[in-house]
């Protein structure tokens, strides 16, 4: 009882009582039975960025099932109790949009308490950066259509996704500075007009044509090849390939793409 009249009294108060009630809320913390400890849910939600031709898209499923029936959402569902969170990604991204085999990495877990309208549930965020002509997503289980929404018209969204989409983008502009993604969606030949388009579509930023390809020059895992274009309507470019085994060589070290 006292500390409940203690905290009505200090309602108002200053910086110190804050202080001071904030420390009797975390005394509380201890009082709660542990088996409410267990009583939140996980769950899983894949945010898959499909890059083509300069456009940079997400993959959504339409809900075919309460919360957010007909909303758009990323493609999530809860974890199973004897279930890793891993392989829970990958089945429910199997399960939803009919996709596999896509290698995915966590990014950002969201644990706010209000965030599902049925409990506490904490959801972990998985990305991945594919070809989006290489795919053909197809709804299943309770997803009742799949498409890809481009970053520049995107829907209202399920849940807290815009968050998790928005925190997923800042975690694919950081990996595309530490790792070579760009063979994911790139030909195998390309050239260095297609690399800076996918770096200016990833990171938002326009870049002087000049300066990137003289900061790529300095990239050993870039390889120039003694081949042109063939068949465009302007002059041919050179094309390059990415070399595996001189990036393996140089990985170790750290890599940054300074650009």
């Amino acid at each position: 009882m006292f500390f409940l009249v203690d905290l009505a009294k200090i309602k108002d108060m200053t910086i110190t009582s804050r202080a001071f009630k904030s420390r009797i809320e975390q005394e509380d913390l201890y009082s709660i039975p542990i088996d409410e400890f267990f009583k939140s849910a996980f769950s899983v939600d894949c945010v898959i960025f499909g890059y083509h031709e300069k456009q940079l898209k997400v993959l959504l499923i339409e809900r075919g099932t309460e919360p957010f029936e007909g909303f758009w959402a990323l493609p999530g569902d809860l974890v199973y109790p004897l279930e890793d969170l891993d392989g829970a990604a990958s089945r429910v991204l199997k399960d939803l949009t009919s996709l596999s085999e896509i290698p995915i990495k966590q990014v950002h877990t969201f644990g706010r308490v209000d965030r599902h309208p049925l409990g506490r549930v904490i959801t972990v965020a998985y990305i991945a950066l594919v070809e989006t002509q290489d795919l053909k997503p197809q709804a299943s289980s309770w997803a009742s259509a799949t498409k890809w929404h481009s970053l520049k018209r995107m829907p209202k969204l399920a849940f807290d996704h815009k968050d998790i989409l928005h925190s997923a983008l800042d975690g694919l502009k950081d990996i595309v500075l530490r790792e070579p993604i760009w063979t994911k969606v790139l030909p195998e030949k390309f050239t260095l007009t297609q690399l800076q388009e996918f770096y200016e579509t990833i990171l938002g930023r326009t870049f002087d044509k000049g300066n990137f390809r003289k900061k790529v020059q300095d990239v050993k895992y870039i390889q120039k090849l003694d081949e042109m274009q063939r068949n465009v309507n302007h002059r041919p470019s050179a094309l390059y390939r990415f070399d595996e085994k001189k990036y393996n060589e140089n990985s170790k070290k750290g890599f940054l793409m300074d650009i």
